[in-house]
């Protein structure tokens, strides 16, 4: 970590680790950092917004970075601050394809950390054969919440279904799954 780093950037390269993104560029515009990634599983590209004032993101930067996205014909937003977002900002938002990463978002690996079991997103296959084998519906699952810092992590939305690997001591590998809700 480099002394210039802000910790919205350390956010940004969490981000972008976890979520296998392809770094493509970084610039600094005024005094946001701009991160232009490619994302492989929806081969899309997305740019990440590192706002480093803790005030307010209101309607205006929202509106600023989807001007950004048409610009350079981007189809998604991720934007990091460590102040609030208004009620405004929240809604308009998820409209126009931008994700507002929440403040208390950590800056380092959760999955480093031994409690915390590795998590994947199932492709639409896997999900079938899983719901298929068990012979149940998605609703059957136990929930995880959106809001969850590890979903929030591998970018998984509501009505995904996540696997869970855990070590155990006794069974080698446990695998859970979980349905994302909103």
């Amino acid at each position: 970590m480099s002394e210039e780093e802000s910790l919205e950037e350390l956010k940004a390269d969490v981000i972008i680790k976890l979520r296998k993104y392809k770094f493509v560029k970084k610039e600094k515009v005024k005094n946001i950092m701009n991160y232009i990634v490619k994302i492989p599983k929806e081969k899309q590209k997305a740019v990440i917004w590192c706002i480093p004032e803790s005030g307010t993101v209101g309607i205006a930067v929202v509106k600023s970075l989807q001007k950004a996205l048409e610009d350079k014909n981007i189809e998604r937003g991720i934007i990091i601050t460590n102040g609030k977002y208004t009620h405004a900002a929240r809604v308009n938002a998820k409209k126009m394809n931008i994700e507002l990463l929440p403040k208390i978002f950590p800056s380092f690996d959760l999955f480093e950390h031994e409690l915390v079991p590795k998590h994947e997103i199932l492709t639409l296959k896997e999900r079938e054969q899983v719901l298929t084998q068990y012979k149940i519906q998605p609703y059957q699952l136990p929930q995880i919440k959106a809001s969850d810092p590890t979903v929030i992590a591998i970018g998984a939305k509501p009505g995904d279904m996540l696997r869970i690997i855990r070590k155990s001591p006794t069974a080698g590998t446990h695998i859970a799954y979980r349905h994302v809700v909103g």
